[in-house]
């Protein structure tokens, strides 16, 4: 019986323990899972606990199980990075082999005064930062003055932070547009993010829900890609959308809500189609790991362990779920940044076996190299199946 839907659900910064060269990017003694659980005196996830979660790195709460209902592993990043961008392209087939350049001490003259030229706008910030407290500390200047508010933060982003009501959504969609189309070569950040907010002063100041992403593109196809060329559909939930540039996408339900991203995905699963559903949980980074949360990031993991059954009792005998990451977050240590770590992997379905440990991946692109398997079209340039280590043919 073919294998007709695939669900990839991303947990956005969930890692599974240091990487080997994870000193290298200031990261040694991350473990995003095993940390948090034990700052937090145990995690209580018994459902991706029941697939192998515990099997993957050591989890106070979650032990170990000699029988799994799916299979579990751990996989290696390749690329070179840690950013959202780069393990989403990754888990797709795609290696990024130079890192996206990042701005610990703002942005240079000569990208400044380009896009001032370009835009014919001063700005205000310049610097890595909070979004929402340089919204707090420049944010009267910004109404005062006109001037947008220009920052970065630990990723590769140049962000335009601006009122609705003194530069217009559409104009600072227009102006984040000519900085994405600036910023290319060396200075090819991996996102220019458009940050809106409203607000009568610096007390009220609040981030809008139109915040709007421009990626840099890939230029090699993705899984997505190919499985659109293919005449698979592809429906995406979540941040997916603004991580590929909505390229190779079907359908799409944007979200920065975790549960409401997943309910999505349910409503996805009832409709009749072949092909991929693509989620994206963002809250584990953006609200709870950047912000070292750690109670906050257990409770969010919790939260979706509680609901994916209901995901799994939607899923049908042609269809596979899994469950990976994209990078760490770690919430517990001094860094508010990115951690390079392994990400986990679980699958299961009702037609993938039990007690199968894939052990360690040598890329997350293990992910797309199984959907192409599963789907007969063509394979990336990277990563292994183990679809025949999961289902019987």
């Amino acid at each position: 019986m073919k294998i007709k839907r695939i669900a990839v659900i991303v947990l956005d910064g969930v890692g599974a323990g240091e990487l080997p060269d994870a000193g290298l990017y200031g990261d040694k003694g991350s473990n995003s899972l095993s940390n948090t659980a034990r700052v937090v005196g145990g995690l209580n996830l018994p459902n991706m606990g029941e697939i192998g979660l515990g099997n993957i790195t050591p989890i106070e709460g979650v032990p170990p199980r000699t029988e799994t209902r799916g299979a579990y592993g751990k996989c290696v990043e390749i690329s070179k990075g840690k950013d959202s961008v780069t393990g989403h392209w990754e888990l797709m087939g795609v290696e990024v082999k130079q890192p996206f350049p990042t701005y610990p001490n703002g942005f240079p003259p000569e990208v400044l005064d380009e896009f001032k030229r370009l835009t014919g706008l001063d700005v205000l910030g310049n610097k890595a930062a909070s979004g929402t407290e340089i919204i707090k500390e420049l944010g009267e200047e910004h109404v005062r003055t006109g001037k947008p508010i220009v920052y970065t933060s630990a990723d590769s982003v140049f962000q335009i932070a601006a009122h609705e009501e003194v530069i217009l959504i559409e104009e600072l969609y227009r102006v984040c547009a000519i900085a994405r189309e600036m910023l290319k070569g060396e200075h090819a950040v991996g996102r220019v993010i458009a940050r809106p907010f409203i607000g009568e002063n610096a007390e009220t100041f609040t981030r809008t829900k139109r915040r709007h992403d421009y990626p840099l593109m890939s230029e090699h196809d993705t899984m997505l890609d190919t499985l659109i060329k293919a005449g698979y559909s592809v429906y995406a939930t979540g941040k997916i959308d603004d991580l590929f540039g909505g390229r190779g996408i079907t359908k799409t339900h944007h979200s920065v809500f975790n549960i409401e991203s997943a309910q999505a995905m349910i409503d996805f699963m009832e409709e009749d189609f072949e092909g991929m559903v693509f989620a994206n949980l963002v809250e584990f980074d953006m609200t709870y790991g950047h912000r070292n949360d750690a109670k906050g990031y257990g409770e969010k993991l919790e939260e979706f362990d509680a609901f994916l059954p209901k995901l799994q009792t939607r899923m049908k005998e042609t269809d596979i779920g899994m469950i990976v990451a994209d990078h760490g977050v770690d919430p517990t240590t001094k860094s508010t940044d990115h951690s390079r770590e392994y990400i986990p992997l679980l699958v299961f379905g009702p037609r993938v076996k039990h007690n199968v440990n894939l052990g360690i991946r040598q890329t997350f692109a293990d992910v797309a190299a199984t959907i192409a398997e599963a789907f007969g079209v063509t394979p990336p340039q990277i990563g292994t199946s183990f679809l025949k280590e999961i289902v019987d043919y």
